[in-house]
């Protein structure tokens, strides 16, 4: 008896040490270790609900007591409250019921050896205080003589820990044959509880861990706070950084609202508009970019605003001549008016050339120069130079002339600085006649070279 008591023990710590991590709600697997007692008292005919079953139950003077590890059960959890277990005692038998005077029929020192099996129904599985209810049957031998039993139980979990607690449970074990009386077996041991399952090792087990191959909290179903701000990774936008709730576990550094990971000015205090960088002068350009801090402007011009140099009132981004004043109408350039139109015409007039020829004379050179300076003062105008001859010599000859008059001016203006494309040149022969012909002083008006403002 003494050797199956270490035997008993030594059961206890394997299974024990093997699942010290346990937790109580996730352990289907309970193993019992503790003493008993054997009452069997009333000894009647064996009948299960005599009215004398129950009337001696706490006196402690009928029971037999064992004072060393002698009973070890084992039970798993099937679900709904229910769980199956098997249990083997042992004890020594010295008083077996009582006699008709009510003293103790001492029967010497009997072996007492029983192994049941019970279905046991838990009222409140999981719970700190777990009583529950059994039944089942058995093998119980005393002093070698053995009978199976219908046994009743009732009993009590009180859980210290996820896994460690006490238990009291009371049997009633019914004979099946007249040679084996009914009695009550009543026991008290420490249990554990285990079998779980917790694959990182977090203390979370696997059917409640919605991270169970990672080690994470409790307060997240088992799933990693990394860097400990208190949104799992999972729903955390930067998991490796503490940051804040409201930017999803991000930090911002600036305080200005923008998280830093999205924060082009993460250390200067900006608007979310421009991720986070600072406009001092609002105008939409960053401080960083902007030529002009203090002074607001157009992003196309580096946040400054565009300068109107010729003070025409057409800024200079605008105006086609910005260093020269001019109208709005025409994109900040000078007008040609009527009078300038005039003055060149009569300058024009004066441009002398070699008889019968294209060949521009010498003398003309300032009064060129002087129709020159004009156009340069209308940069973007465009001008064609007309050439007009008299009506002396045939209308053909007068017409090629007419032709190489104005192109031999045009190259002229071209030579000296006009550009090429406000130019074009026109020859008209002697179509368009301002004077007589008849006369010489008419036929020399007639014989001419215009510029006009091309329209």
């Amino acid at each position: 008896m003494k050797n199956l008591s270490r035997l008993l023990f030594a059961m206890l710590l394997v299974l024990g040490y093997s699942n010290v991590n346990a937790q109580d709600e996730n352990n289907p697997w309970q193993i019992t270790l503790g003493i008993n007692a054997v009452d069997a008292y009333p000894s009647g005919d064996g009948a299960p609900f005599s009215e004398t079953i129950f009337s001696k139950f706490v006196d402690v003077d009928n029971w037999n007591v064992l004072p060393s590890l002698s009973t070890i059960s084992v039970s798993k959890y099937v679900g709904d409250g229910f769980s199956f277990g098997l249990a083997g005692s042992l004890n020594k038998i010295e008083n077996w019921g009582e006699d008709a005077n009510g003293d103790a029929i001492s029967v010497g020192d009997l072996s007492y050896y029983g192994i049941d099996g019970t279905v046991k129904y838990n009222f409140l599985p999981g719970k700190t205080i777990d009583p529950y209810l059994g039944i089942g049957g058995g093998y119980t031998w005393v002093d070698e003589v053995g009978a199976g039993t219908l046994n009743g139980t009732l009993g009590l979990n009180i859980w210290f820990s996820d896994n460690i607690g006490f238990t009291l449970q009371s049997a009633y074990k019914h004979a099946f044959e007249d040679y084996l009386q009914t009695h009550f077996q009543h026991t008290a041991g420490i249990s554990i509880k285990f079998g779980g399952t917790d694959t990182d090792g977090d203390g979370i087990y696997d059917k409640d861990d919605a991270c169970p191959d990672v080690a994470g909290l409790a307060a997240f179903n088992g799933c990693p706070d990394s860097d400990g701000d208190g949104i799992e990774d999972s729903k955390d936008d930067c998991p490796n950084e503490a940051g804040l709730a409201e930017m999803n576990g991000c930090p911002d550094s600036d305080g200005d609202g923008v998280a830093d990971k999205d924060d082009n000015c993460p250390t200067v205090a900006g608007l979310k508009a421009l991720a986070g960088c600072p406009d001092a002068d609002g105008d939409g350009v960053t401080d960083a970019d902007d030529a002009c801090v203090n002074t607001a402007g157009p992003a196309a011009n580096k946040g400054c605003p565009w300068p109107d140099t010729d003070g025409d009132g057409v800024l200079d981004k605008d105006d086609k001549c910005p260093d020269v004043k001019g109208t709005v109408a025409n994109n900040g350039c000078p007008e040609v008016t009527e009078e300038i139109q005039k003055t060149l015409n009569e300058y024009a007039k004066t441009i002398l050339f070699d008889t019968g020829k294209s060949t521009i004379k010498a003398q003309s050179e300032e009064v060129l120069g002087d129709i020159i300076g004009i156009l340069k003062e209308y940069p973007t105008a465009k001008f064609t130079v007309e050439g007009h001859t008299d009506s002396v010599g045939s209308e053909k000859l007068n017409q090629r002339l007419s032709d190489s008059r104005a192109n031999s001016v045009k190259e002229y203006l071209i030579n000296n600085g006009i550009d090429a494309f406000r130019l074009s040149a026109l020859g008209y022969g002697e179509s368009k006649p301002i004077d007589s012909n008849k006369t010489r002083a008419g036929r020399a008006n007639n014989r001419r070279v215009e510029i006009n403002l091309a329209k």
